[in-house]
């Protein structure tokens, strides 16, 4: 069967779950077994099945030669659980898959995973940091600003002419700390949506599960070796697990307790560490975050672009999971290129224990019926190989973010008569990819709204009833912006002038009554 590269996309690991059946059911060799004087045909045994699919998984792309046969007796176990295969006598579910002679066969059909529906995003809370009018034309997005007229071009541009008008300097009104969570927040998941390499994150990460707030603490709130440091420290880690984990990293000189070294003291101080990992409540990368690491798999054969994909994803984390990462994929590194430090297992490598002692706490599924163990394998073990790289805060999201905040905090110069403000437009249109339209819609805020809004609301030299019909249109397309400013009726009423009311003329006093008279027609006659 054909080795298919399973590609970034939403949904991948669902993809990576049914091409894996496939591929299973399409080359499994099967032929007549007998059992207890009996003969079953088109079957196979476990050790048969365990053996042909380590093979197909270590020789996959999607998955690599580090698939454990244990790992993949994990694998048949949820086949048969799902029914993707059941034994001899036709059961399924309950059973469990043993890795010896017992016989299975493939039902008429095994189940495919299905799709999840996709949501309706009725969150429009974004806005363009500029009013835009986009239009798409040949796969092109054109975006045509606001056009001046050569009066107004004249007004704000005096200086170079020599013709200096009235003018006064606008402040704008403070950032507060919501607005630079928002502004992270959008920037980072426009930032991971272009690393990745997709037209959209449906089915592959759900912006409400993205809290700006971490994304700020895990940018600014580090230490000197660049490690998370929590504010409430009961989130923190437990001081024995600390105190473990620099015993090993550290070893022989660690010993920090000065506790007795006995034979086999390493190896008790490693089940105290993997002892307190395994017990937490979701995987370190959260449940939530899962497509998005499934889909970076894609991505490690370019060093580069998965590098800097996991620094946008880790992002995300909450701090407390960032910090017990860090410290984690620290110690299995160091462990790993100790020479000093004794084997903590007779039959495993270390570099081969380590992963398979902690890969599931660090990327998992919640969903039972996944690839979950086999994916983490991967992501973890290249994931330890560049602990030092993943943790930093890429350089271009973060130029990005400070250059915006600086527009933002900065002046802005108004000319008598220039009502309109276009310090942030450029008098012209221009053409630009799909990518970076994605990036400014994501990206922006509703400031230049609320501005425009009250710009509007004070201008005293419009005249009540323009003012009326635009502030009018303004609700009809920004229907969000408006209700802010005007939740009810009153505050409404308390700003925009009523309409004054027309005075209908009296009929009594202009009409004359006249006794009805029948319609007569009359002829005149031209000599």
């Amino acid at each position: 069967m054909e080795n298919q590269v399973i590609g970034p996309g939403p949904y991948r690991a669902t993809k990576l779950w049914n091409e894996t059946i496939r591929l299973f059911r399409g080359g499994m060799p099967l032929r007549r077994h007998w059992a207890h004087f009996r003969c079953y045909d088109c079957s196979f045994t476990g050790t048969e099945a365990v053996d042909y699919l380590h093979n197909l998984l270590r020789d996959n792309h999607n998955f690599g030669p580090e698939i454990t046969r244990y790992q993949t007796l994990q694998l048949l176990r949820k086949f048969l659980k799902a029914h993707v295969i059941e034994d001899s006598k036709g059961r399924h579910g309950t059973e469990d898959f043993e890795d010896n002679g017992h016989l299975y066969r493939f039902p008429t059909l095994s189940p495919l995973k299905s799709f999840p529906a996709r949501p309706v995003i009725k969150d429009f809370s974004w806005v363009p940091f500029t009013v835009l009018t986009q239009f798409n034309f040949q796969s092109n997005f054109f975006i045509f600003l606001f056009n001046q007229t050569s009066d107004l071009w004249n007004k704000r541009h005096s200086v170079a002419i020599g013709d200096v008008h009235e003018c006064k300097l606008i402040r704008r009104k403070e950032i507060t700390s919501k607005q630079v969570d928002h502004i992270w927040k959008s920037m980072t998941v426009a930032h991971l949506q272009r690393v990745l390499g997709l037209k959209t994150l449906d089915g592959v990460l759900n912006p409400a599960h993205v809290n700006g707030k971490h994304i700020v603490h895990n940018v600014f709130s580090v230490n000197k070796a660049g490690i998370v440091v929590l504010e409430n420290k009961a989130e923190d880690m437990p001081y024995w697990v600390v105190t473990a984990m620099k015993c090993l990293a550290n070893w022989p000189n660690g010993n920090e307790s000065k506790q007795p070294v006995y034979p086999g003291f390493e190896r008790d101080v490693l089940r105290t560490v993997a002892d307190y990992y395994q017990r937490l409540k979701e995987p370190l990368l959260t449940f939530h975050l899962y497509e998005v690491f499934v889909n970076i798999l894609s991505l490690l054969p370019v060093q580069e672009a998965a590098s800097e994909a996991l620094q946008v994803s880790c992002l995300l984390l909450p701090p407390p999971n960032r910090r017990r990462l860090q410290l984690l994929l620290r110690l299995m590194a160091r462990v790993c290129q100790n020479p000093q430090l004794p084997p903590l297992n007779d039959m495993i490598a270390t570099r081969t224990l380590m992963v398979q002692m902690f890969s599931q706490c660090v990327l998992g599924s919640a969903d039972d019926m996944d690839l979950d163990e086999l994916l983490a394998t991967k992501l973890v073990t290249y994931m330890m190989e560049h602990h030092n790289t993943i943790f930093q805060v890429p350089a271009k999201l973060r130029c990005q973010v400070e250059e915006h905040l600086s527009h933002l905090k900065r002046a802005q110069i108004k000319y008598a008569g220039a009502d309109t403000d276009f310090s942030a437009s450029p008098a012209f249109y221009k053409q630009i990819s799909r990518v970076e339209c994605e990036e400014q819609r994501v990206i922006g805020t509703q400031t230049p709204l609320q501005q425009l809004l009250e710009g509007l609301i004070a201008d005293k030299e419009l005249p009540a009833k323009d003012k009326r019909k635009r502030l009018k249109q303004f609700q009809k397309s920004y229907p969000e912006v408006y209700h802010s400013r005007f939740p009810t009726e009153e505050s409404k009423a308390a700003v925009i002038p009523e309409k004054t009311p027309r005075l209908k003329p009296n009929l009594m006093f202009f009409s004359i009554k006249k006794p009805f008279q029948p319609f007569q027609r009359s002829w005149s006659f031209r000599a």
